[in-house]
């Protein structure tokens, strides 16, 4: 009886360790902590006894998580750690799972783990910030090319805040009319009055320094949290390298205080912004959960600048409590509308990482941002994927300047960069449309930023496709650059779009079973949109494909996928210093750029090893494709396909622009403009915003 009960203990835990073994098999000797997370019927009582039963330590209830449990061990120097809780045959209808927690050491510099050979441990987590620019640093002088017309001048006096003119990304600072317009296109938002109020937004990270002079009247307790310490205090710990800094650095960009002297101005400056503590401590699944689910009651936007390492060579992908705490925060968060994950693409670009490979980017819940340079260019750290939905900016070459934003001990810098800079300007850009809309839902959300994110500012880069739904679309940057005013402007009258269905689509041909080098393999998969199923699907969103594969060499593996509009994306590019044999297990990749596609016909994966060596060889397994859409149109669409102004970085904003005469490529009534402002002046009696928009 009791080999019975472990052969049945064995398959319950069994089927936990395969949920993440695509995780696990990267490395033979896996860093185990002595945590368990336990799911359990009948309530903490219960839960409390089958410890004392299986000789654990019942420590509570996971946070956010029902019947979910944490349970510890203390093993002697003689004892061997056992493969799970040994419980009683008669309560084994209570133990639902149990799943044994892989945790690793946090590298806090970033990119050192890039030329790391154990940089590939399971759940490695690194900020993303290029290593040169870790640097604090005051306010700079303006160099000469960045010095101002008269018009200029008019403009970058909108705000006293000491660091404002350095903040080129949210305001026109071209000395020449030829030169490209470069800003987020937030004045024109700021001058109807719109500045983020009462959204809150919190900031997944190494901590959140909320007695800084720039923060401190924007900081809410409520939605803030220390996971690593399980407190509610989200202070930084102070060390003399202020690594630390990160979190503090992505809340300023969105909620720095306006007109205070202080640092600058946040793109959300009226916002409410928490810190939830999580990468300074033990980081596994548990403690990701309870992040990406911490108050979604209370939270509107999350943003992670983020994620496994950038090293050319990790495969990862949120685990078990973190992937139902995302599928919780859509589902439940902001009263049933869905909370906004905002999700930075990556820095491995010089590691020829190709973000696909990061489960985080590519889930269908966050809002992916990669990078634009000063110069409207690709950074030299960026990472292509198909999975990117936008891009706002961060730095570039050396020469570029980079993000103005708040820093330890109160002070400020100018050195905030890599993608860790990009994704907290997206997270504020949609605080300033949930504030003018609050009921937009998450996918709201992610149709807005495809439909008015520009092309123009950054079409001199290589790689634009336009899909057969008339959107542009680059694997380097998404839909393209966001551009705040549109956004805010088409989500105030917007009709939410259709419920959304979900198709499975087995291959319906294979070429061969054996992959080797040389010899590409097709699979083709016919879509109907699962007509006649009840899943009926006209209208694309996301697209995923599922894919297990055995290979000698993972990292040599490229794929293609084709839509039946003919709309070719590379899904996954060769990862040179990936060497790994393990392949791919039950790994989505994701794809947005057939958005709005209509997903009839044959769709065509190729599948190649161009690199080598020739020896190379390996076997394909279980293939799906997941398509993600809506049976009807939505309402956005029924006025025809985006209209493109190649014009618009070429428009000029300043101080007393006639928002009348202001160019939008978005086809959007522009007495919306003055319908928003006497909407939102009625409720800023006095404020400052009403005077400076009427001062003139």
């Amino acid at each position: 009886m009791a080999r019975s009960w472990c052969r049945l203990l064995t398959w319950i835990l069994g089927l936990t360790t395969c949920v993440s073994r695509g995780a696990a098999n990267e490395s033979q000797n896996l860093d185990y902590q002595n945590e368990w997370v336990v799911r359990v019927k009948g309530g903490s009582h219960v839960a409390s006894l089958l410890a004392i039963q299986s000789g654990y330590r019942h420590l509570g209830p996971v946070l956010g998580f029902k019947d979910t449990y944490l349970w510890t061990k203390d093993y002697g120097p003689s004892q061997r750690k056992r493969a799970g809780p040994g419980v009683d045959p008669g309560w084994s209808t209570k133990l639902l799972w149990a799943e044994q927690q892989k945790t690793f050491k946090r590298h806090k510099r970033d990119f050192l783990a890039l030329n790391d050979p154990d940089s590939e441990k399971p759940l490695l987590r690194e900020k993303r910030l290029p290593p040169e620019t870790e640097m604090i640093m005051g306010p700079g002088k303006n160099s000469e090319r960045e010095k101002r017309s008269a018009e200029e001048t008019e403009s970058s006096s909108m705000f006293d805040d000491e660091l404002w003119e350095q903040e080129w990304y949210l305001q026109d600072t071209r000395a020449s009319k030829s030169l490209p317009k470069l800003d987020l296109n937030v004045l024109p938002l700021y001058r109807l009055g719109v500045t983020g109020r009462g959204i809150r937004v919190a900031v997944l990270d190494d901590g959140l320094e909320y007695t800084h002079e720039d923060l401190r009247n924007n900081y809410d307790p409520e939605i803030s949290y220390d996971v690593n310490e399980a407190d509610s205090d989200p202070i930084p710990r102070y060390e003399s390298t202020g690594m630390n800094g990160h979190g503090t650095r992505c809340a300023g960009e969105i909620a720095m205080e306006a007109n205070n002297h202080k640092c600058g101005v946040g793109v959300a400056f009226g916002a409410s912004v928490g810190g939830v503590k999580l990468l300074d401590g033990v980081v596994n699944d548990r403690v990701e959960g309870e992040a990406l689910g911490f108050r979604t009651d209370l939270v509107d936007i999350y943003t992670a600048s983020w994620g496994p390492a950038d090293d050319g060579r990790s495969l990862e992908a949120p685990g078990r409590l973190a992937t139902e705490a995302l599928e919780r925060g859509v589902r439940e968060g902001r009263a049933g509308k869905g909370s906004i994950y905002v999700w930075a693409s990556g820095n491995g670009g010089s590691n020829s990482d190709d973000c696909g490979c990061d489960g985080y980017v590519g889930s269908i819940y966050t809002v992916a941002v990669g990078s634009a340079s000063q110069m409207g260019r690709f950074p030299w750290y960026g990472e292509r994927c198909p999975a990117t939905l936008a891009t706002t900016y961060s730095s570039g070459a050396y020469h570029d300047q980079m993000i103005a934003t708040t820093d330890l001990k109160n002070s400020c810098t100018t050195r905030h960069t890599g993608t860790s800079a990009s994704a907290p300007l997206a997270a504020g850009i949609i605080a300033l449309a949930l504030e003018v809309n609050d009921n937009l839902t998450w996918r709201d959300v992610q149709h807005l930023i495809v439909w008015t994110s520009e092309y123009s500012p950054l079409r001199d880069n290589p790689g634009w496709l336009r899909n057969d739904a008339g959107f542009w679309f680059n694997p380097r940057f998404g839909f393209g650059l966001m551009n705040a005013h549109a956004l805010v402007m088409a989500g105030f009258n917007w009709t939410r779009v259709p419920d959304k269905e979900i198709c499975r689509i087995e291959p319906s041909f294979l070429s061969n079973a054996n992959l080797r080098y040389g010899t590409p393999v097709s699979l083709e998969f016919e879509a109907n949109a699962c007509e006649g199923e009840g899943r009926m699907i006209e209208f694309l969103e996301h697209v995923q494909l599922e894919v297990s594969l055995n290979y000698s060499i993972r990292g040599a593996l490229s794929m293609h996928l084709t839509a039946p509009s003919g709309l070719e994306v590379q899904i996954l590019r060769a990862r040179k210093l990936d060497e790994s044999p393990a392949g791919f297990a039950k790994w989505r990749f994701l794809s947005v750029a057939s958005w709005g596609e209509r997903p009839e016909g044959t769709w065509t994966l190729r599948i190649s090893d161009e690199v080598g060596p020739p020896e190379n060889n390996g076997t394909l397994g279980d293939f799906a494709l997941i398509l993600h859409g809506t049976r009807d149109l939505p309402d956005y669409r029924s006025k025809g396909s985006r209209v493109y102004d190649d014009d618009y970085n070429r428009i000029r904003k300043t101080n007393k622009v006639d928002l009348l005469d202001d160019k939008e490529i978005r086809d959007v009534d522009e007495k919306d403009d003055w319908r928003l402002a006497n909407r939102i002046m009625g409720s800023f009696e006095g404020n400052w915003i009403k005077r400076l928009l009427f001062a003139n």
